[in-house]
């Protein structure tokens, strides 16, 4: 199979996105993660050494490029183009139903000769969700809208009493259950592709642009706790 590389956030979506893909053969050679002149996650505005994390518990290597919402096509097609010339063929997304993205993805990956490569695209958005706690993904709530969740959401394991909390706020506002347009935020700290648990020591939560976001304290205050090797007897 192809060398391929992931469009990496740190949330349920990318991650699942990443482990279909391996089950499907594929080979992760990258993730590839945009942050802003803040030095923050394009997406959910978390500290990118926590995307680091996940790469070093992952064992595969991060591409972490700085961008504006100006910039950010232009700097992610030229990394397409310098991850193509590396030879590898295929770009993975996390896109479930959002056409408008897909679109765009496909644009990008057309104008570079990137295979785009779609996991999720077209599975039931509560599946999605009930397919990452069923393989045993591990996250947490770290973004979320302030006119649409209250504070006690954040850092809320994604379960199955979560997905059924989702379930009724849903049945009252208009929100994507997965999060698609940017209701919510999540950060993976383990699962099937984990090596380790990234463990959080200590963080605040904040108010901002109508966002409830979660910070860490120091950027330096989160460890992994590496998992035993299997051993077969």
């Amino acid at each position: 199979m192809p060398r391929v590389a992931v469009s990496w956030s740190g949330g349920k979506d990318s991650c699942l996105a990443c482990y279909k893909a391996i089950l499907k053969g594929f080979k992760i050679s990258y993730l590839l993660n945009i942050v802003s002149k803040e030095n923050r996650v394009m997406s959910h505005g978390l500290n990118p050494k926590l995307m680091v994390a996940q790469s070093e518990v992952i064992g595969i290597p991060i591409i972490q490029r700085e961008a504006t919402w100006e910039t950010y096509e232009e700097v992610f097609k030229e990394t397409l183009m310098e991850l193509k010339r590396e030879d590898i063929k295929g770009a993975v997304f996390g896109d479930i139903d959002v056409q408008e993205h897909k679109d765009w993805v496909d644009r990008i990956c057309s104008s570079v000769g990137i295979i785009p490569i779609e996991p999720l695209w077209g599975i039931d958005p509560e599946q999605v969700i009930t397919d990452f706690i069923n393989a045993g993904f591990k996250a947490i709530v770290v973004n979320v809208k302030a006119d649409l969740f209250g504070e006690e959401w954040l850092r809320r394991r994604v379960d199955k009493c979560f997905l059924e909390d989702l379930r009724k706020l849903q049945s009252k506002r208009n929100i994507h259950i997965c999060g698609e347009l940017g209701e919510y935020h999540t950060f993976v700290v383990d699962g099937p592709i984990f090596k380790g648990h990234i463990k959080i020591l200590g963080s605040r939560k904040v108010l901002r642009e109508g966002y409830w976001k979660y910070r860490l304290l120091d950027v330096f205050e989160y460890e992994i706790e590496w998992k035993r090797p299997t051993i077969v007897r």
